[in-house]
């Protein structure tokens, strides 16, 4: 029991936790405004669409790798699929978007995926290059711009209430949309593939030395490259949630997550080296990077002090991340000398 405790404590994800708690207390002293129902419910919603981009940034980084091209994935995802749907006057429910944009996604995903599993090419390169690729596409070939009506299935997507929540004190209703069961089951997809199949522990295998990984008879190659059209998947299916969500589709207010969401990934514990780290550090690093913005919020702080603590957060985070994998090394090279 005590080795479980003192693992327990060593791990990213308890200390993630504790913070999560100890702000969210140090909130709720200062605007008594943050365990409302409607507070709650908005920062579930405002973790919808970041949790999806995470999981799919997360399996980048485990397997070593790094995808700053997803939220150019998306939106181009997004986009093409909206717009067809719009072209073709399409009035059926949701599924069709998701399934048109996650086909996109996983045609845009395996791009990267064989770029960099089979010709092994850097993956920091490529998705800066394949990002600039979906963006100029998008933006040149498809001639984007703002679509400020949605077809009808998506609008009630996005609309619909999963769970609603009003505040007695100043009367605001909150609603946490159906698109936050594409993040539970995004989430518990990811959850069992890892820990239970040959491809998710490929994936660790991979991170922590693809040449070991290769011995042991893992195929590195075709594991990256199912990987980045599963990657590709997510962060399509993210991007029409997000379109649901808005009531309309922008070409570019998906641009510029990434930081946010490698910070987030890495806050939970996630090794930038890859091969450690749990996709529950991942979602609550990345939940932690929302809490801190939407308390900015609450405690009136301008926005650009805002993304000044937000700055801070991560800088600290990352910082005890590589600290605890540094202890962690010297522990593990201590018990092989012991063992020796």
């Amino acid at each position: 029991m005590n080795k479980k405790l003192k693992s327990t404590f060593k791990s990213n994800e308890i200390y993630i936790f504790f913070i999560i708690i100890a702000l969210g207390i140090l909130v709720q002293i200062r605007s008594g405004q943050f365990f409302t129902g409607n507070n709650m419910v908005d920062l579930l919603s405002a973790m919808i669409v970041p949790g999806m981009f995470a999981v799919a940034e997360f399996l980048a980084i485990i397997a070593g790798g790094i995808d700053v091209s997803f939220p150019a994935l998306a939106s181009l995802s997004a986009y093409a699929s909206t717009r067809i749907l719009l072209d073709q006057n399409y009035g059926g429910n949701v599924v069709l978007a998701f399934v048109i944009a996650m086909a996109i996604g996983a045609l845009l995903g395996a791009v990267n995926g064989f770029l960099i599993g089979y010709l092994n090419l850097n993956a920091m390169i490529v998705t800066l290059g394949t990002s600039s690729v979906f963006q100029g596409f998008m933006q040149g070939a498809l001639r984007a711009k703002q679509l400020s009506v949605i077809p009808a299935g998506m609008k009630e997507f996005g609309t619909n209430s999963f769970i609603t929540a009003t505040n007695k004190t100043n009367n605001l209703t909150s609603i946490l949309p159906y698109t936050f069961i594409i993040l539970l089951i995004v989430c518990a997809a990811m959850f069992l593939i890892l820990r239970y199949t040959i491809f998710g522990r490929g994936i660790y295998a991979i991170g922590g030395n693809p040449v070991s990984a290769h011995t042991v008879g893992f195929n590195v190659k075709r594991t990256k490259f199912f990987m980045y059209i599963i990657i590709g998947m997510i962060a399509a299916a993210g991007g029409i949630c997000r379109v649901c969500m808005m009531q309309q589709m922008h070409p570019t207010n998906m641009l510029g997550m990434e930081m946010n969401i490698i910070a987030g990934v890495v806050l939970g514990g996630v090794a930038l080296t890859g091969g450690a780290g749990t996709l529950i550090g991942c979602i609550l690093g990345t939940f932690l990077i929302i809490l801190v913005q939407n308390s900015m919020i609450l405690l009136g702080v301008p926005t650009t002090w805002s993304n000044v603590f937000v700055g801070i957060v991560i800088v600290v985070g990352v910082a005890l991340s590589a600290y605890q994998s540094i202890r962690t090394e010297k522990a593990k090279s201590k018990m092989v000398k012991e063992a020796a």
